[in-house]
């Protein structure tokens, strides 16, 4: 039975406009009563992962699988118990989502995953986090050959290989599915009675395994462990599969070995700062990162502030460092969600205002170090600047928790076209111009990596983590992008 419901997506919030957007989540949960309870729970630990849409699948040997899909977030969808109901069993897997790949808007109930399919052995379910690079070429092909979409997602990809391979199981059949897709993955997938998760031979995309009671957990990330009381076992090694049942977790290595790069922009800017991450707390990874931003950009000011939320682990380590205090100059309205913006054009004119408002008693006057994470188009930080100087500030100095974003990401992450980057059209002086601000500076590639544990910064020859968005060196060619005409780093670049 299923339980899809189609509906409106609201517009999104102009803030979000210019910044990135997080990939997706997934969770999955065997041998644990009322199971679609404990993934909604999980789902919402994860909601940064994804507030586009969100999908439960469980199944119990009475009613077989069912499955709900609903646009917005996991808070207004997935938390009647009339709904739970209609999901029983003790097994069960869910995603949250933000498009990378696929159509957008209220026709797209389709792509929401987990992505459920019938095999002569039994059914399955899966829920994809990541992209997968050569989707259009594997598309074609299993077109050509008598497949049928029935989204536009490059995820329903894996069921159709799994549906044209020869395993004798589900895991079986998975595991030479996987063997013909190039990209990122971390996935979540069910049969009736076993939980599968999988990671890509280069860990792009985190995730780990944890213990609730009798029964295990799979997860995007330690958060989600954390919400249910769960604990957590250990994380999923790049290019491993396991396979959970009731008799415990059984482990296997199905693709070639590869020196693992797992994604440096979930320390920066996508993981929450509660997770642990690589045997890094991500908090203490993103005050490091603002330790070393203040040692390699120091300048005089009266107070370090942070842009609402995802610079204020960098910004209390500025402060921490530079001995300059950390106030709270912005302030985040917590209560601004999305449904709340009308299609007006008074209304979106209020842009970041709706979000965010400055503290005028505390910086009237003052000289201001701006933390933020990052810079993608910086039309946001424009606004922010002019806030914060017509509440009377002096000076706002911009400083970026990051190395200037250059390039766009195609393993699970929707950032602009290249064109669209302003740092890979400016220079950092004309940057600084365009923003308006006194001055502008990021953080190295080098001091990234030394904030990450890597002493002598990052090695050209063999970088520890996937960092193509600030360096252009992709580990894996996005054939997909690259017949659209995407043009890969040269020489002299």
């Amino acid at each position: 039975m299923s339980t899809d419901k189609p509906c409106t997506l609201p517009p999104a919030h102009p803030f979000d406009d210019d910044r990135i957007k997080e990939e997706c989540g997934v969770f999955g949960v065997v041998g644990v009563a009322n199971a679609a309870s404990v993934v909604a729970l999980g789902l919402h630990a994860l909601q940064h992962r994804g507030q586009e849409a969100g999908g439960i699948v469980t199944h119990d040997f009475e009613s077989g699988f069912n499955s709900a899909r609903r646009f917005g977030l996991v808070r207004d969808n997935f938390t009647s118990e009339k709904l739970l109901n209609t999901l029983p069993g003790p097994i069960g897997i869910g995603h949250v989502r933000y498009s990378t790949a696929g159509s957008k808007g209220a026709t797209a109930i389709r792509d929401v995953q987990p992505f459920f399919g019938e095999f002569v052995m039994g059914g399955a379910a899966v829920a994809h986090n990541g992209n997968l690079t050569n989707a259009n070429a594997l598309r074609k092909g299993l077109i050509n050959r008598g497949s049928i979409f029935q989204s536009s997602s490059d995820s329903e990809c894996i069921i159709h290989l799994m549906a044209r391979a020869m395993g004798e199981t589900i895991p079986e059949r998975m595991k030479e599915a996987l063997t013909q897709v190039e990209g990122a993955f971390s996935i979540v997938a069910m049969t009736r009675t076993k939980l599968i998760g999988v990671r890509d031979p280069l860990g792009i995309r985190p995730l780990v395994l944890g213990r609730l009671g009798d029964g295990y957990i799979l997860a995007s990330e330690t958060c989600a462990l954390d919400i249910i009381g769960a604990t957590f076992l250990r994380e999923i090694e790049p290019g491993e599969m396991v396979v959970i049942t009731a008799h415990g977790v059984k482990s296997s290595r199905p693709f070639p070995p590869r020196r693992p790069q797992p994604c440096i922009f979930e320390y920066v800017y996508f993981s929450r700062p509660d997770s642990v991450l690589g045997g890094k707390s991500v908090y203490e990874v993103r005050r490091e990162i603002g330790r070393e931003l203040a040692r390699e950009a120091p300048v005089d000011a009266d107070m370090v502030c942070t842009v609402p939320d995802g610079g204020t682990p960098g910004a209390i380590g500025y402060s921490q460092e530079s001995g300059i205090p950390f106030e709270m100059g912005i302030v985040r309205n917590q209560y601004m969600g999305r449904t709340f913006i009308e299609p007006s054009e008074q209304i979106r004119n209020m842009g970041v205002r709706l979000k965010l408002n400055v503290n005028r008693a505390l910086v009237e006057g003052k000289k201001i170090i701006l933390v933020d994470d990052s810079i993608v188009r910086g039309t946001t930080s424009r606004k922010l600047k002019d806030m914060i100087l017509e509440a009377g500030a002096a000076e706002v100095h911009f400083r970026i928790a990051s190395p200037p974003v250059q390039w766009p990401c195609f393993f699970g992450v929707d950032l602009p076209n290249r064109e669209d980057l302003l740092a890979a059209q400016m220079t950092n002086d004309e940057m600084r111009d365009y923003l308006g601000v006194s001055s502008l500076e990021f953080l190295s590639i080098d001091g990234l990596y030394r904030a990450l544990g890597e002493k002598n910064g990052r090695d050209p020859a063999a970088p520890a983590y996937y960092d193509a968005v600030f360096t252009g060196d992709y580990p894996i060619e996005p054939k997909d992008m690259i017949e659209k005409g995407f043009q890969m780093k040269t020489a002299a670049e």
